[in-house]
């Protein structure tokens, strides 16, 4: 359960005071998500998602990433528009934290899509790349190669077993990959964790694209690679290539991929597989059992690279 700073009901009804959504009746945690803590929000006029920004977000990207949220509502995209308080602000502090009130989305995530479902996510994410053009914002990727050498150095200090074993195998393939952003490919403002848990479904459509945190300007093509790597794999991080197809074939149907984004896309899919193995692994290194948050496997991630780097063979 992804709640890291509690908060009760009377204090969000006192912080709601800077704010025209009435009286807090129910305030509940939600379970998925592994960054920041993450409550449902009932007042008497509505439902929200209250949002307190952990330690891993920096407070200086904030308005890039609610803007872009806003941005891609107006022009009719399915992402959560950030609430105004009474001064015109998206943002306050509540015990501590950064927290703003998000709109809820309705629909639920599908924990096994269909190769439609699959096609039809694809799709959405090509829309969101369409209506994202224009957004003046930018903000440069807060994952990228300089934080990898930085998570792996840290990781270097804790890693023991299991986890110095692929440590080892993320330290050969941060050698052999470099820098995989050198290419000038077609950029704009992306997603960054465009995950099956981020995709909302309802009446067999996307209702909802929710948690941009980590959204940043980048390759359009990196934001696919990581699409694939998240839509794509079974539980042990092996390609599933019905899955794969799917995706990449909605996602075209609405953007199709000029000739150098196709060359790139396996080496930037192995950068995805580094990318999310480090903060998985940094992350279950890290682990305070305190928290209310369970690590996830940064071995499945790293199972990835093998299917990638095949491809770029290929």
């Amino acid at each position: 359960m992804a709640v890291f700073t509690p908060v009760t009901l009377d204090q969000a009804q006192t912080w709601l005071a800077g704010y025209e959504l009435g009286r807090a009746v129910e305030l509940a945690p939600i379970a998925e998500g592994v960054e920041n803590t993450n409550y449902r929000l009932e007042t008497d006029r509505g439902r929200f998602v209250l949002t307190l920004f952990e330690g891993r977000t920096d407070e200086a990207s904030l308005p890039f990433c609610l803007g872009l949220t806003a941005h891609l509502a107006d022009r009719g995209f399915p992402a959560p528009r950030p609430v105004a308080d009474r001064s015109g602000g998206w943002l306050g502090r509540l015990n501590g934290r950064a927290a703003a009130v998000i709109e809820w989305k309705t629909g639920a995530w599908l924990r096994q899509p269909s190769p439609a479902d699959q096609a039809a996510a694809g799709a959405v994410l090509a829309r969101l790349h369409q209506a994202a053009e224009g957004y003046a914002g930018r903000r440069s990727n807060p994952v990228g190669p300089p934080a990898w050498r930085r998570l792996a150095d840290r990781c270097a200090v804790g890693a023991s077993g299991e986890d110095r074993l692929l440590l080892d195998r993320v330290e050969g393939a941060l050698a052999r990959l470099g820098d995989p952003f050198a290419d000038d490919l077609p950029t704009g403002a992306i997603h960054a964790d465009y995950f099956p848990d981020n995709v909302l479904f309802e009446d067999g459509a996307v209702s909802g694209v929710i948690d941009f945190y980590f959204g940043c300007t980048g390759a359009l093509a990196y934001d696919l690679a990581i699409a694939l790597s998240a839509w794509g794999f079974d539980a042990d991080g092996r390609a599933t290539p019905d899955a794969l197809a799917a995706f990449q074939r909605g996602y075209e149907a609405v953007r199709p991929l000029s000739e150098a984004e196709r060359q790139a896309l396996p080496r930037l899919g192995e950068a995805a597989a580094l990318r999310f193995t480090l903060t998985r692994l940094h992350d279950r290194i890290f682990h305070d059992p305190s928290n209310l948050v369970t690590p996830k496997d940064p071995a499945v991630f790293l199972n990835r690279l093998d299917h990638w780097r095949a491809r770029e063979a290929a």
